[in-house]
């Protein structure tokens, strides 16, 4: 009776901290996303549709190169998580400072490999007009130096992560949205080229935020101070791990910058700005669940370090349902009033962004369910056949497209051939947890799978009908999220919910309204 007791307390604790932080992200994405959505109509606008998709192929170049850097942040994050788990505070010191070292090493790297084969490849392979040509190198070199800046930030976020303190986000936030949302009214005055000034700007506003984050670390956790040591083991064990993530991070950059150059080489660069347009939304709908399952992932990791397996599974299998369900949430509105949206929101889309979105959202919803499972590999430690085969098959996005392409198939294609790999992908990553981790399928089935898909086809029945017996217009729109976000909660709450998680729920909500 008093372990049901203590385990009831603990899991009380765990949904109580998931919920706090997911609140606070959230307010951060909203803001964010407010401020996002009028700065690219207004930057979108000011640059044109080519210097948009200009700097978003440009920028994209280096952001390949992020895949070294999203190696080890998701290392470091495990590594925090899992030291806390055990409540090894000389652990902490120890993979703060080796991850630092291996920062400023892997910095020294894309430096080079940015400016040698990187610039090569902006300079001879891209489409990009000749006269556009000294923005698109000034844009090349401003985007690698806001990536350096950002990357030696990392291991200060893995910290903020570990110890949950998500309020931090939506603190800085607030100043990083007011400086993005001032270089909307800079770039409107300012006399020169606006593609050059654009990237400066951001910039600026890189180097602003990043010095936030770092003085907020090291003022508040004492792990979070840079000494000069070498353990061998560590720094072997965390190179290792980091070897098969960044195998898995490779794929990312394939599936979305390779991808997009791709685009460039066979359309040009106003495909490019549509593939920009739908990216904006797509990111901006994935991270109201990404803050859902970045606020679960901590508590994920350390239960599973504390060895309290049961509550491990709990989370994860509540969570893969959670994060698909606060994006659909989103997604569902948005893919039904695509067109009038984007045409609200930016005047003149971009052709092809409406098609271009509605698929990357799918794509996106499909992968969505994936987070908490991709969290539970990476806390068993045990990645190298997880990264291999699921890197291998997320790989085929490339030759596939690749081959489409040469074909004569459209540009839309290639986001077809996303989402069907990102189900495939999903299929085997759920066989290889279940080996790795001993995550129960039929479980997963039964209290996952199954309400997921209930609520996904019920819910989307009723706004879709009253949608198409409406005229387009704000009447229209304003309708459609009303009745789709109603018809989601409701199915949601009756379907998609099993009565111990509705119990929760409703005195988790009595308690805040007492409060």
């Amino acid at each position: 009776m008093a372990e049901q007791e203590t385990q009831q307390n603990t899991y009380q604790s765990s949904t109580k901290r998931i919920a706090k932080n997911t609140l606070m992200l959230y307010f951060r994405q909203i803001l964010i996303l407010l401020v996002s959505l009028y700065t690219v109509r207004v930057v979108l606008n000011t640059l044109g549709a080519e210097d948009y998709g200009i700097y978003n192929v440009v920028a994209g170049v280096v952001t390949m190169f992020s895949f070294l850097s999203g190696a080890m942040a998701t290392a470091s994050q495990r590594y925090f998580a899992f030291e806390m788990g055990r409540g090894n505070e000389e652990g902490l010191q120890k993979v703060f400072s080796v991850t630092m070292t291996i920062y400023v090493l892997l910095a020294l790297v894309i430096v080079v490999l940015a400016e040698t084969v990187g610039l090569w490849f902006v300079n001879t392979r891209l489409v990009i007009p000749a006269q556009r040509m000294t923005a698109a190198r000034w844009i090349y070199q401003f985007a690698i130096l806001s990536f350096m800046v950002t990357l030696l930030t990392t291991p200060y976020m893995a910290s903020i992560i570990a110890h949950e303190n998500m309020n931090v986000y939506a603190y800085v936030s607030i100043a990083e949205a007011a400086l993005k949302l001032g270089i909307v009214f800079v770039l409107r005055v300012l006399p020169y080229d606006k593609l050059i000034v654009y990237g400066a700007l951001l910039l600026l506003v890189a180097c602003i935020n990043t010095g936030l984050y770092r003085g907020y670390c090291k003022r508040r956790y004492a792990e979070c101070r840079f000494r000069l040591l070498w353990d061998r083991a560590l720094f072997t064990e965390l190179v290792s791990y980091s070897g098969w993530n960044l195998f898995g991070a490779s794929v990312g950059i394939v599936k979305n910058q390779i991808i997009n150059i791709l685009l460039n080489l066979f359309f040009g660069p106003l495909v490019n700005a549509a593939r920009a347009v739908s990216a904006q939304v797509n990111s901006a709908v994935v991270s109201f669940s990404q803050n859902f399952s970045t606020a679960m992932r901590p508590q994920i990791i350390k239960n599973y370090a504390a060895e309290n397996y049961e509550e491990t599974m709990r989370l994860v299998l509540r969570g893969c349902k959670g994060t698909f369900f606060l994006m659909y949430l989103f997604a569902l509105p948005l893919m039904i009033e695509m067109p009038y949206v984007l045409k609200l929101w930016l005047k003149e889309p971009p052709e092809l962004s409406v098609l271009f979105t509605r698929l990357a959202l799918l794509d996106a919803l499909i992968d969505s369910i994936s987070y908490p499972i991709m969290t539970l590999a990476q806390a068993t430690g045990k990645i190298k056949l997880y990264q291999g085969v699921v890197g291998g098959v997320l790989l085929l996005n490339l030759p596939v497209s690749y081959c489409v392409l040469r074909l004569g198939a459209p540009a839309y294609s290639v986001m077809i051939i996303a989402a069907v790999i990102t189900l495939l992908a999903f299929i085997i990553r759920l066989c290889i947890v279940r080996h790795l981790a001993k995550l129960s399928l039929v479980q997963f089935v039964t209290k996952t799978a199954l309400p997921v898909l209930a609520v996904a086809v019920c819910a989307g029945v009723l706004p879709m009908m009253i949608n198409s017996r409406l005229a387009q217009g704000m009447l229209r729109l304003c309708v459609t999220v009303v009745i789709s976000c109603c018809s989601t909660a409701l199915f949601v709450w009756f379907i998609g919910l099993s009565g111990e998680e509705r119990v929760s729920v409703s005195s988790m909500i009595r308690r805040k309204l007492h409060a």
